[in-house]
């Protein structure tokens, strides 16, 4: 679902990224981990094309990002889901209207938003806030609606750039815990986070990013910050 071929990405002639190479795989739930400035942040563009790699391939749903036109680039996004640590709601409008923000953009029915934006609140157990705008909401119930807007379309992959950034060690364990079970449901998820307790306490797949470079990739592993820290819990 996700995969790149010989990645490398360079800013001004200086690395960020030195061949990446990285399949997950449909349905596969994976955190990406690293300390500031390993490049975390720079692989998830790539994925949503905000970047384009200076060297190596990257697919994401089948589809050849290299080859997208940059208008092409907005499709892409609506047919992803992507979680921000800053949220990025729509301050004038409910939480209803954010999370059916994209649909009313693919020009879908109001019939149809109305009832996948109902369904999208209910599981992230918001659906008694529709009526409530961001400033109503607390950081966690905030977050929930971006899930739920990044939901709404039923997309196959869904990406969160440190999606617990903001919010505190319960709230964010709740967080993740909930994008685990959308997961169960056949969406690829990939999280980028430095967040230690969240993918200790989640034990799912991590990839580690160090320098630039995928320096382990474990499943069912924690994450301690340091650089031979990275081990497999299995058995």
């Amino acid at each position: 679902m996700i995969r790149l071929q010989n990645v490398h990405k360079n800013y001004g002639g200086c690395p960020a990224l030195t061949n990446i190479n990285l399949h997950i795989a449909p349905g596969e739930f994976a955190f990406l981990v690293g300390p500031s400035g390993a490049g975390k942040s720079t692989l998830m563009r790539l994925l949503y094309r905000e970047e384009a790699p200076t060297t190596g391939m990257v697919f994401v749903g089948g589809v050849n990002l290299n080859r997208l036109r940059a208008n092409q680039v907005p499709l892409l996004r609506r047919k992803l889901g992507i979680i921000f640590q800053d949220y990025k709601l729509l301050p004038r409008q409910t939480a209803f209207a954010n999370v059916a923000y994209v649909l009313r953009a693919l020009g879908v029915d109001e019939r149809e938003i109305a009832r996948r934006v109902t369904s999208a609140l209910c599981v992230v157990n918001l659906e008694n806030k529709g009526d409530a705008y961001p400033d109503e909401l607390s950081g966690g119930e905030q977050q929930r609606v971006g899930i739920a807007r990044a939901i709404v379309n039923g997309p196959p992959v869904l990406l969160a750039d440190e999606p617990t950034g903001n919010l505190d060690p319960a709230t964010s364990l709740e967080i993740v815990q909930l994008l685990a079970r959308i997961s169960e449901r056949g969406t690829t998820i990939l999280i980028s986070t430095h967040d230690q307790f969240i993918v200790n306490a989640t034990r799912k797949r991590v990839i580690a990013l160090r320098q630039g470079e995928i320096s382990s990739d474990v499943d069912s592993g924690f994450y301690d910050a340091e650089p031979s820290a990275m081990q497999n819990i299995e058995g």
